[in-house]
Parts: structure tokens; C-alpha cells; sequence
């Protein structure tokens, strides 16, 4: 069987569905992998480094589809890639279901499958196949990372010889994956963070950072526990 990624067409999509280590893992399970050129620069992987790891380089996204038992990429397929699925196919990605309702029709139309990532169960037993955890994880800290960058001077307070400026204070709205992780890294960066969700008992989880939990009365409650 062959595993192969193709380069993503979303303008400004930088991540890459198969990387050189990944590729030798899925070797060593008897996998044959490949990809098409280009595709993980913008990650920055280069082709060699694809060749290195033994994975088979495609010059055009016709032919790893048309090379590929299973497609693994990050964004939904485009309707143009959709065209390009065989019957029997299965393609791994995010695909967003009910957002994409007629690229799933075409795609059965097609005879072909389709697992989408962010319809995987957020339970432990499918903890190590939680894509969208792992993202909102990097989204949460890429977030404070690029606002401190935009803030213009320090998150920490600072004592110096011109005198004291004071710790920034940060506000994060939501604590769920990507909110637990914005608070973790501004709080590590220094600032006062301070931090809201719609469900109180989350509250405990968000001091435990280092942060303080800001309580708002409303009319009615969340039922669930999901973030």
C-alpha cells in the first residue's frame, strides 16, 4: 500500500501532512510512501530530504493521486481534488463534514473514503490521533507569541534605571485547549493574565496556571462540559 501527501493548494497553508521522520515510520510498518514536489518547503522540507528518507518524489498532484492508495493532507480537499479521487481511495485530512456536505457527496459519488480528522472523538483512547487538540495547542501559543510581538514592550514587568514599568495583562477569552495554552505562555512570559469561559468549573484548571478566573453571571447555563 502507498501512502502519499500532496502539496497544499490554500493560500498561506504552511504545514505538510507527511514529514521525512513520519515517512520512515510508515516505511518501517511495511508502508511505501510518497510525495509531491515542493510540498513540504514551506515546513521546511526540502525534496532531498524526502529522497533521503526513501519517499518517492512526483512531479505533478495528478500523479500522487493518481499513485496513492491513502491521502494523507492537512486542509479539505478543493473540488478539483475531489475530481481527482479513484474508487477505493481514502483520503486523511480535515474535512469539516457538515461545512463540506457536497465535497462529501462527491466524494462517495466517487466510490471513494474519507476520514476526517476533526471528527475524531476527544476521548483517551484516540488521544494519540487528536489532530485538532494538537493544533489548537500550537494556535493557542502562536497566538500570545504574535500578540507580544504587536504590544510593544515588555509582557514582564521591568525595574531599571529609568524607573518601573509595569506587567502586561493579558485577557483570554476561552479555556479550552488553544485558551489553556495562550494562559500557560503568557503567564510564563510574565504578563497578568486573567482568563473567562462559559463554564465555571473550569475555573480551577485556569488558576492552577497561574492565572485568575473572571466569573460573569448569565442567564442561562452550558450543559456540557465540552470547550
Amino acid at each position: 500500500m502507498k501512502i502519499g501527501t500532496p502539496k497544499e493548494i490554500f493560500e498561506g497553508e504552511a504545514r505538510v501532512a507527511m514529514t521525512p521522520d513520519s515517512a520512515l515510520q510508515l516505511q518501517k510498518l511495511g508502508y511505501a510512501c510518497v510525495i509531491e514536489t515542493g510540498a513540504g518547503l514551506s515546513a521546511g522540507f526540502s525534496d532531498k530530504a524526502y529522497e533521503d528518507a526513501g519517499v518517492e518524489v512526483v512531479k505533478t498532484a495528478a500523479a500522487l493521486w493518481k499513485a496513492a492508495d491513502v491521502v494523507a493532507k492537512v486542509r479539505p480537499p478543493s473540488e478539483a481534488e475531489v475530481k481527482k479521487m479513484n474508487e477505493g481511495q481514502t483520503l486523511i485530512s480535515f474535512f469539516y463534514p457538515v461545512a463540506n456536505e457536497a465535497l462529501m457527496k462527491q466524494a462517495a459519488a466517487k466510490g471513494a473514503n474519507v476520514i476526517a480528522m476533526d471528527m475524531v472523538p476527544r476521548i483517551s483512547r484516540a488521544q494519540k490521533m487528536d489532530a485538532l487538540s494538537s493544533m489548537a495547542n500550537i494556535a493557542g501559543y502562536r497566538a500570545v507569541i504574535e500578540a507580544g510581538n504587536n504590544f510593544g514592550r515588555f509582557f514582564t514587568g521591568q525595574i531599571t534605571a529609568a524607573g518601573k514599568v509595569p506587567p502586561a495583562k493579558v485577557l483570554v477569552v476561552g479555556a479550552g485547549v488553544a485558551g489553556l495554552a495562550a494562559i500557560g505562555t503568557a503567564t510564563s512570559l510574565g504578563a497578568i493574565t486573567y482568563a473567562f469561559d462559559v463554564r465555571p468549573e473550569v475555573a480551577e484548571q485556569v488558576e492552577s496556571m497561574g492565572a485568575q478566573f473572571v466569573y460573569l453571571d448569565f442567564a442561562e447555563a452550558v450543559q456540557d462540559g465540552a470547550a
